[in-house]
């Protein structure tokens, strides 16, 4: 209501002024014909005249009326250049700045809801350089200011900024104007006051903040180069290091483009998901599966039994999916594709050159115009007392040490209460290990809803795995009982400690990227948790880049493959076009059962940023397929903008959620709605229906009741 009023306030103004014929008094001739009366009350009352000039300037601005041209004239002819100078710069400014403000509390926050995913770059570049922009177009002319004010109260502009640098942007298209007001006499039309000449010195003062700019760029990177002498020519125009999702998929990309690229790897191509997580991880869950659904076959009309399988089959069946999957990521595909493969440790000794120590003992040296850092990360296994004496296992030694086991570990504790650690858990207790998993903190999965979180604790909990929360490691300590070594952890929770003992224990608590060992320390790269870089994924050095883990923020092999195509693109053609790297619809599915999968906010984050939402919800147990399959647990949660369909985030719990995801990925990345997906033909009987039935959710939560109720008496009139 109060934004309804101020624009019934501000029509109504602006009404007026036309209704009486106002604007003729700004226009250069009826500034003329007055002038003589204008100069006869100046002298009467300078202070007076002077005060109301300069309100009535703010008020033409503030409205956006035409005529600020003419006043500017006006200033001049009356006050002067210095004192007409004052009163039209602090005028103008502060009149343009309540513009901008109308605009922001009437328009911002509607064009937002409905635009924000498709102004999510113009925002994050007005929040960083809107100044620069600002001042440019301040500068030209040529841009109505207006229309200027009106559009820059829909950015994220600080107030502030916006009215300095108007106030200073503005002082040289200012001093022009009030400068021939003091010869108004002379002037025969507005047109003849900005020739193209003095228009074109405008435009060159405007792009001169971004000349600026980028040679502030070239300096810097002309600093940071300094103490490095340039190679004449280089063997290659990439280099990436590394052989996992960002490594491969970055080389893929250089070589389709032509590029001559070698990418170097020390251990196993395809890197940690291949080899220890991804791939392996999914197969050992499917096996666990099967073995829970034969266990309780009363499910599906079958007699239930115990599984009988051999622990040596099942991890032998692990590995020959692994196999299966690697001619994907083979050194025989990549050079087939174009890609000269090494394997060895690489070693970045200058901006444009690195060197490999082969496997085979021979070193290299390459000359390089760009490099790729994708190193990945490793398991972290925590500095508990005594951890090294009971041999913990992490997901990249869990393989090749289940592959001496007859059987699961009878008793495995895990540490860890993240998707690596709930997923690993809840398979191995389906296959027979007596499981108890250790969180610090309350809650398992802390990055989803707290509803999440206690789901999937039920669910482990149901398949046989203790869990505790709250639980702080301490140590671990051994006792040897003859020739056995019995192994304990000790943990504590509410001020008691107590013992667990154990055959395995497990660490997923978390990966680290692998940062050193590649030359980063001697460059000067800085690090922190991850490789520091900015938005196109650069580091200190602008031909040096980083993708994937080692780039952070996320540890997703689908982040590290969408990172690798903007390293490899700002890597090879960033001196034509760069691209800023785009995480704001990022996707991930944790694969326990049921599965739980999100993209966009969830509740909790919406509430921790202050972000206003509502919920739809459906319940999975409602769905056909699901009923029929046996599956019928879990929901369907939508957040979205408060009586928009505008999709703020989406979590999904059930049956393949991570599949059933696609669809709201796709629509927030290209910014359909709810009512979009409602509108879609989804085959019947599938899971996702789910989808749409979510979307039906919203909409009978949103129909028009009055609207509907008017239907309802137009019906009974037709049924006389």
């Amino acid at each position: 209501m109060k934004k309804l009023a101020l624009l019934l306030t501000i029509a109504v103004v602006v009404g007026l002024f036309f209704a009486f014929d106002l604007q003729q008094w700004l226009t250069l001739e009826g500034l003329k014909a007055g002038m003589d009366r204008f100069v006869a009350w100046r002298e009467a009352s300078p202070l007076l005249v002077a005060a109301a000039y300069f309100v009535l300037y703010i008020v033409v601005t503030a409205l956006s009326l035409p005529g600020a041209a003419v006043m500017t004239l006006a200033g001049g002819a009356l006050f002067g250049l210095m004192q007409g100078m004052v009163l039209v710069s602090f005028a103008s400014s502060i009149g343009a700045t309540l513009a901008f403000l109308a605009s922001r509390y009437v328009l911002r926050d509607s064009v937002q809801a409905r635009f924000g995913d498709r102004l999510k770059a113009l925002n994050e570049g007005m929040r960083k350089d809107g100044a620069f922009y600002l001042f440019t177009l301040r500068l030209v002319p040529v841009f109505p200011f207006f229309l200027i004010n009106l559009l820059m109260g829909l950015t994220p502009i600080r107030a502030a900024t916006f009215y300095w640098v108007s106030q200073v942007g503005m002082l040289a298209g200012t001093l022009v104007y009030v400068n021939a007001g003091t010869q108004l006499a002379r002037i025969d039309g507005l047109a003849g006051i900005v020739s193209p000449g003095l228009l074109a010195s405008f435009a060159l003062l405007g792009v001169f903040p971004l000349i600026a700019k980028g040679v502030l760029g070239w300096l810097q990177r002309r600093r940071v180069y300094a103490r490095w002498t340039r190679p004449q020519r280089f063997d290659r125009n990439l280099v990436v290091i590394g052989a996992g999702a960002a490594g491969l998929v970055t080389a893929y990309i250089a070589a389709a483009v032509k590029a001559k690229v070698t990418l170097v790897e020390a251990h196993r191509m395809g890197g940690d998901c291949l080899n220890y997580g991804c791939v392996p991880s999914k197969a050992l869950i499917r096996s666990a599966k099967l073995a829970h659904q034969i266990r309780h076959g009363e499910r599906y009309g079958l007699e239930p039994g115990e599984p009988a399988f051999s622990f040596r089959k099942v991890v032998a069946r692990i590995h020959a999916v692994i196999r299966s999957v690697e001619p994907h990521d083979s050194v025989e595909r990549y050079t087939a594709l174009g890609v000269e493969v090494l394997q060895g440790y690489a070693k970045v000794i200058d901006p444009w050159t690195v060197e490999i120590k082969l496997n085979d003992g021979s070193v290299q040296r390459l000359t390089t115009r760009s490099i790729v850092i994708a190193a990945g990360a490793s398991p972290v296994i925590p500095k508990l007392p005594g951890i090294e004496d009971v041999e913990p296992l992490t997901s990249d030694t869990l393989w090749d040490a289940f592959s001496r086991l007859d059987a699961p570990p009878a008793r495995l504790v895990v540490l860890g209460g993240g998707p690596i650690g709930c997923e690993l858990a809840q398979a191995l207790a389906r296959l027979g290990s007596q499981v108890t998993q250790i969180q610090g903190g309350p809650h398992l999965l802390p990055r989803e809803d707290s509803e999440v979180s206690a789901l999937v604790r039920a669910a482990l909990e149901h398949d046989g795995v203790t869990v505790l929360t709250g639980h702080r490691a301490l140590r671990c300590e051994t006792e040897r009982d003859g020739s056995e070594v019995r192994k304990f952890i000790v943990v504590e929770h509410a001020g008691l400690q107590h013992r667990i003992e154990f055959d395995a224990l497990l660490c997923a608590v978390g990966r680290a990227p692998r940062l050193s060992g590649y030359g980063l320390e001697d460059l000067g790269i800085p690090v922190e948790r991850t490789v520091i870089t900015n938005d196109y994924l650069e580091t200190l050095y602008p031909n040096i880049f980083a993708a994937g883990d080692v780039a952070g923020p996320y540890q997703f092999t689908h982040v590290a493959a969408h990172q690798a195509w903007f390293a490899a693109v700002n890597a090879l053609f960033g001196n034509v076009r760069k691209f800023k790297a785009d995480y704001s619809v990022i996707p991930w599915t944790t694969f326990v059962d049921p599965e739980v999968a999100r993209v966009g906010l969830n509740e909790q984050e919406a509430k921790e940023k202050n972000i206003p939402f509502e919920v739809t919800r459906y319940g999975i147990d409602d769905l056909d397929r699901a009923i029929a399959d046996g599956a019928a647990y879990g929901f369907v949660k939508v957040l979205t903008v408060p009586g928009k369909d505008r999709i703020l985030g989406v979590t999904l719990v059930g049956e393949h959620a991570g599949d059933l995801l696609a669809e709201f990925v796709l629509a927030m990345k290209h910014g359909l709605g709810l009512n979009k997906i409602l509108g879609t033909i989804h085959t019947y009987p599938t899971l996702s229906e789910a989808n749409k039935y979510a979307a039906g959710e919203w909409k009978r939560a949103h129909a028009p009741q009055r609207v509907l109720a008017w239907l309802g008496h137009y019906h009974a009139w037709r049924r006389g």
